[in-house]
């Protein structure tokens, strides 16, 4: 299975992987509209394969999997380079047969060459399937997310 950088020509079709990808992740708590942000997407696809950091799988000439990452720069000076994984996704059709593996392998290597020493990715916390995948490659919690709704307001500290 090859992984290839993304070029101008795959925007269109990575950005229907990425419309799907948030539709899908709505079933794991996701609030972000899929549909309603692909004129977005598309931007950012488009920026992430101009810079080289947008990978893809095809089959038959389309890309059946994506992988999107970064090496985070920021305004605080930090002990370590962090590499990111932002986005990862591969059609049902395709999936458990190391396509996602394959695209994370990629984005790992890119990653460590530009000078992560320190990688990291996000999960929706119900998203199962997903956290199995990325703790089977050696990815552990760091960072804990918690939400309630804002008409929440119930006080236990009793």
């Amino acid at each position: 299975m090859e992984v290839t950088p993304a070029t101008g020509d795959d925007v269109a079709a990575v950005t229907e992987l990425w419309v799907a990808l948030a539709s899908e992740q709505r079933a794991h708590g996701s609030h972000l509209r899929a549909a309603e942000n692909r004129e977005q997407a598309r931007d950012l696809v488009a920026q992430y394969v101009h810079t080289g950091d947008c990978a893809v799988v095809r089959r038959g000439g389309q890309p059946v999997g994506f992988v999107m990452f970064h090496v985070e720069t920021g305004f605080f000076e930090t002990d370590a380079t962090r590499g990111v994984v932002d986005n990862l996704y591969v059609v049902a059709d395709a999936r458990g047969e190391g396509v996602g593996s394959a695209l994370l392998d990629y984005a790992e290597r890119q990653l460590r060459d530009a000078g992560a020493d320190v990688l990291a990715v996000e999960a929706l916390w119900d998203n199962e399937a997903a956290r199995r995948l990325y703790e089977r490659r050696g990815y552990a919690p760091h960072r804990v997310t918690m939400e309630k709704a804002a008409g929440d307001e119930r006080d236990d500290a009793d």
